[in-house]
């Protein structure tokens, strides 16, 4: 049925125009190396009364929104081969600078997950 891989994370709303640029150049790579699907998505109606509310969970702070964002693959071992090949792509290593990121890589949540329920 397929794998996802999926995050979500913390972003100051004043690094949003960052944020989309490195999402932009990210999602062209993954999608370049067979990633099937890729999406960013910034927070929106985040005010739920229902369970926890991402900004909550993600413990973000004043002036900060949530990122969503997920990568669709075949499966886990195509997964693991488009992230490899994404790895060895130079240009990651100039997109994801730890010294130059528009949110903090530590409070970022992150996992790959199989698919339960999907349309075709």
């Amino acid at each position: 049925m397929g794998y996802v891989d999926g995050y979500v994370l913390p972003v100051p709303k004043k690094n949003l125009k960052a944020y989309r640029r490195l999402a932009q150049q990210a999602a062209k790579l993954w999608r370049e190396h067979g990633a099937l699907d890729y999406k960013e998505c910034v927070g929106d109606d985040l005010t739920t009364k229902m369970g926890v509310p991402f900004p909550k969970h993600a413990k973000a702070k004043a002036g900060e929104t949530v990122i969503f964002a997920y990568i669709v693959f075949k499966s886990r071992s195509h997964r693991d081969r488009v992230n490899a090949k994404v790895m060895k792509d130079p240009r990651i290593h100039t997109l994801c600078d730890p010294k130059d990121m528009p949110f903090d890589c530590k409070r970022m949540v992150y996992g790959g997950f199989k698919v339960l329920v999907g349309l075709p």
